[in-house]
Parts: C-alpha cells; sequence; structure tokens
C-alpha cells in the first residue's frame, strides 16, 4: 500500500446506457473498442497510468496535475473532430491510495462526483487540480459551485476550453443580441459607445501597457463592462484583470467568431407555435412576475436551507452551471453569491463567488436587470428579492377572474414549478427523509393549483381571493407589513401578491 498526491482522472462515454440499449453485441464490442482506441493512446502518451476500466470508463493516475489536463484536454479535442463517441472528462488532485492495482481516497470520490456533473464533451475539473497545475498553460474558466454527493458543502468546478469551443458570458451573449457589444482590436482607434456598452478587448496581450492604454481611453465607469477576449492567460494576469472587476471570454479567436456567429443566428429566428401574444390594450391592470419569495427556514422539520439561481434572463431556477448568481438562504442570514463577473451591491462590484449578507433595501446589479431585497424578519417568509418592471405581463380586465397557481384555470398566470431537489438542504430526522424520498419541492410544498384568484370589479376596485385551503397568499408592499389573505383582500396598484416561492406585481397597463 503507498499515498501520494495524484491527480485521478476520469473518461465516460456519454449516454452509454442508451446506446447499448439500441446496439446488438457486435455493436457494444465495437464502441468500446473504439474508446479505447481513442483515450488510452492520449492518457498514457502523457504518463497516465490506467488503474481501472469500468465498460464504458476510464480511471487514471497521473503524477502530474498539468499532464493529467493536457490528457484530457487531447481527449475532448480529438473527440470534436468528429466521430461517433461523445466522452466527458473529469480530474481532480489529493492523496490517493493503491492498494492491488485499485486507488482510494478523497480525490477519487471528488473526480467521479465532478464527472457526474460535466456535460458531454466536455472536460471539468476541481480546485486542487486549478491550483497544482500549471494555469499559464492551459485555457479554463470557473462553471461555478456545486453540491456533490458525499462531498460537504460546495465544490468549485472548472472548465477546460478547448481550441473550437468558446463559451460567452451572459453579459457578453445578451450584448451581442442586443447590438450593444464594442470589439476593439489592439491597434484601432477608440469608437464612439451607446449607453452602458460591453466592451470587449481582442488579440491584446493580458498585462500589456497596449491593454491598460486602452481601457483608459474608454469613458467607461462600471469595470464589469469591460471584457477580455484570451485563450491563454497567466494566473499573476488573470488576478490583476479580474480583481479589477473586470470579465474574460476565454477561447480562441476562430472559436470566439463562431461563438458571437451562433448567438447572432439563435436570435434570428422566427418564435416557434408555442409563442402566446396577449392583449392587454384593454386591460385595467397588468400582472408582472417581479420576483422570489423567500420562505423562512427551518420550515416544518424538512427544509434546513435551501438556494435558488438568477439567470440571465431574469429567471429563477433551482441550480444551473450558467446563472449569473445564487441566493442562499439559511436560518442566520440571506446571503448572495455571484457566480459570473458584472455582479454588483449598491453599486459595489463584487467579484464571483464572494458572499453578500443581504440587508433591507440593498439593491443588486444583475445582466437581467436591478433586483432590491426586502427583509421581512420573523414570520412565514424571511424576504423578498423584488426585480424592476419585467417585459412579460399579463393585462387583467374589467370583470375579468384571472387566476394564479401552478396549473390555473384560463385565464390564468402559471406559477414556477420547479421540480428537483439539488437546492435544498434537508433537516435531519425521519419527516425529511420521507419528504425527500416522497418527491417535497418548494414550489409545490408551498404553491396549489389554483393557489388565488384576482378580480378587477365594476366598480374599479381589485379583490384578491385565496382559493387553495392549505397553501396561503399573502399581499405585502412597503407601507404595511406583510397580510394574509383570508379569504378575500382588496388590493392596490403597486402591491405585491407572495404565494410559494413567487412574487406577482400589479402594475399600471402600459401604453
Amino acid at each position: 500500500m503507498a499515498t501520494a498526491t495524484r491527480t485521478v482522472l476520469f473518461t465516460d462515454l456519454a449516454d452509454f446506457t442508451k446506446k447499448v440499449g439500441q446496439a446488438d453485441r457486435e455493436g457494444i464490442h465495437k464502441l468500446l473498442e473504439d474508446h479505447e482506441q481513442l483515450v488510452r493512446p492520449i492518457l498514457t502518451g502523457r504518463g497516465g497510468r490506467i488503474i481501472k476500466m469500468l465498460g464504458d470508463a476510464y480511471v487514471v493516475l497521473f503524477d502530474s496535475a498539468t499532464d493529467a489536463v493536457h490528457a484530457g484536454k487531447a481527449v475532448i479535442e480529438k473527440v470534436a473532430q468528429g466521430g461517433t463517441l461523445v466522452i466527458r472528462v473529469s480530474c481532480a488532485t489529493g492523496d490517493v491510495e493503491e492498494i492491488h492495482n485499485d486507488a482510494f481516497g478523497d480525490a477519487v470520490n471528488l473526480a467521479a462526483r465532478i464527472n457526474s456533473k460535466t456535460p458531454a464533451g466536455e472536460f471539468w475539473f476541481s480546485e486542487s487540480t486549478r491550483i497544482c497545475m500549471k494555469q499559464s498553460e492551459i485555457p479554463w474558466e470557473s462553471v461555478g459551485q456545486f453540491d456533490l454527493k458525499g462531498i460537504p458543502g460546495e465544490t468549485m468546478c472548472y472548465r477546460v476550453v478547448g481550441q473550437t469551443k468558446c463559451w460567452l458570458p451572459p453579459p457578453v451573449r445578451d450584448a451581442v443580441k442586443n447590438n450593444n457589444l464594442h470589439r476593439i482590436s489592439r491597434g484601432d482607434p477608440i469608437p464612439g459607445l451607446s449607453p452602458d456598452p460591453i466592451v470587449l478587448f481582442e488579440g491584446f496581450q493580458p498585462g500589456s501597457a497596449d491593454l491598460r492604454r486602452a481601457v483608459d481611453q474608454l469613458p467607461v465607469l462600471d469595470p464589469a463592462r469591460l471584457w477580455l477576449s484570451t485563450w491563454l492567460i497567466s494566473p499573476s494576469d488573470r488576478f490583476e484583470w479580474t480583481q479589477a472587476g473586470h470579465g474574460l471570454v476565454v477561447g480562441t479567436p476562430k472559436a470566439l467568431e463562431h461563438a458571437v456567429e451562433d448567438v447572432k443566428a439563435a436570435d434570428s429566428r422566427p418564435s416557434g407555435s408555442n409563442t402566446i401574444i396577449i392583449d392587454i390594450t384593454s386591460s385595467e391592470l397588468d400582472l408582472v412576475m417581479a420576483g422570489l419569495a423567500l420562505p423562512s427556514v427551518p420550515m416544518a422539520d424538512v427544509v434546513a436551507g435551501y438556494t435558488y439561481d438568477l439567470m440571465h434572463d431574469g429567471r429563477w431556477v433551482n441550480r444551473s452551471d450558467q446563472a449569473v448568481l445564487r441566493i442562499d438562504v439559511s436560518y442566520s442570514a440571506v446571503r448572495m453569491i455571484p457566480l459570473t463577473m458584472g455582479i454588483a451591491v449598491d453599486g459595489r462590484t463584487v467579484s464571483p463567488n464572494h458572499a453578500t449578507t443581504l440587508t433591507h433595501g440593498m439593491s443588486l446589479s444583475t445582466p437581467s436587470g436591478a433586483i432590491r431585497f426586502h427583509k421581512l424578519g420573523d414570520g412565514p417568509y424571511t424576504g423578498l428579492l423584488v426585480s424592476e418592471d419585467r417585459p412579460m405581463r399579463m393585462g387583467v380586465a374589467l370583470g375579468q377572474v384571472t387566476e394564479l397557481g401552478r396549473e390555473p384555470n384560463h385565464p390564468g398566470m402559471a406559477l414556477p414549478d420547479r421540480r428537483g431537489q439539488d437546492n435544498i438542504r434537508w433537516c435531519a430526522g425521519p419527516r425529511a427523509a420521507r419528504a425527500r424520498e416522497g418527491g417535497f419541492t418548494l414550489d409545490r410544498a408551498l404553491a396549489g393549483r389554483r393557489q388565488a384568484a384576482i378580480e378587477v370589479e365594476r366598480s374599479g376596485k381589485c379583490s384578491l381571493r385565496a382559493l387553495h385551503p392549505r397553501c396561503p397568499t399573502y399581499i405585502y408592499n412597503e407601507h404595511r407589513p406583510l397580510e394574509r389573505v383570508e379569504p378575500v383582500a382588496q388590493i392596490n396598484l403597486n402591491d405585491l401578491i407572495v404565494t410559494g416561492t413567487t412574487v406577482v406585481g400589479l402594475r399600471a397597463p402600459q401604453n
């Protein structure tokens, strides 16, 4: 038995179970043979020792983290060149015990858990590997923090960026869609800028005097609006650039160009047949999906805490590796954790993964707009995250009854029904265990199919009626505390309806 620091690398055939179900024995044998012929020479050529072959997966040990990452990068780039194989790769670095041609240790478990989160065709790795590898040789970027089964706390993961790949961060992608991306190449004159631009520097050497001069010449005050396109960057240059509040777009010039063109092409496609257009020209008020309601914890000996992720388009989801920020709710605090550049609190830019405890009235600046935090204190909700007016509105006409719920009657506004439990931290005990096994989610526990109904009466007054016998509905505004609807209450423009995990705003109709 020997213990030493090693980098553990996993390769795994994506959709292997599905392919096995569609293939005969000869086809399965061919699939595994192709996998071996592709990965074995690459892995062993970089000094890897294949410890185990688990059907569709390889477990490989490397003495060098840099060699391991180079090998994994070569695998995904080889796969990207074509062929029928789709492979995911992951690795982690740490102490490993080798016993009878097998490997054990936290690094082995971590590499396996990261592999379970890695999308097909990608290569993700751990913080320990990032620290140990020679970072200036590897094109990489953060993909955020994840709850991994059997791994305490949240785990930061990173992604290798191959020669043909470039993932545009949400602020840059949105700027492409809105024709608000200003691309400045080395040697170009500084152009006139539109209001609130996103600036992408291309062809500049990171840390160079040319780049500093170009930044200094721009009349841009918010550092989060400045991005640098690069593929390889030294740790010191990366630190200097990102600590100033700027962002990185990692990819080769060719891959960047393809990524920009892909966004433009997707944005130019016509809407599908499931697009719904609502005529609100005769409405008396508009309903707006205004934000996220944060239930207090602990909740009924079931939920000890939870998180929600904000997407670049303003949607709140349970968990996503494309999110721009994460809200973490515990008994003691509500914390905001940026997952990308471009997030500010009360005008102060916050670096990715640096948590901020939210207090009443704090304003968050995000790629999808401004969000204000309302602290509610003791009671069923600890706080509300309320967005400025969103473009998606539903009109309510005079005499019309409009339902809210997960499956409301027509005409109605459907509340989010987010499936999955990966955002929940469970209490100890049998009640939480039963809830988990039964598919408990916050959305389903706190909001019914038909939750509440809004009516604009002929007199011009607006009323809100609670429909669900067990899931309460509340009204809130800044001038009065949270009030439960039992069973009918009058509501006014600019009131907020709080139901489940959703905040619905009442707004004057747009002309």
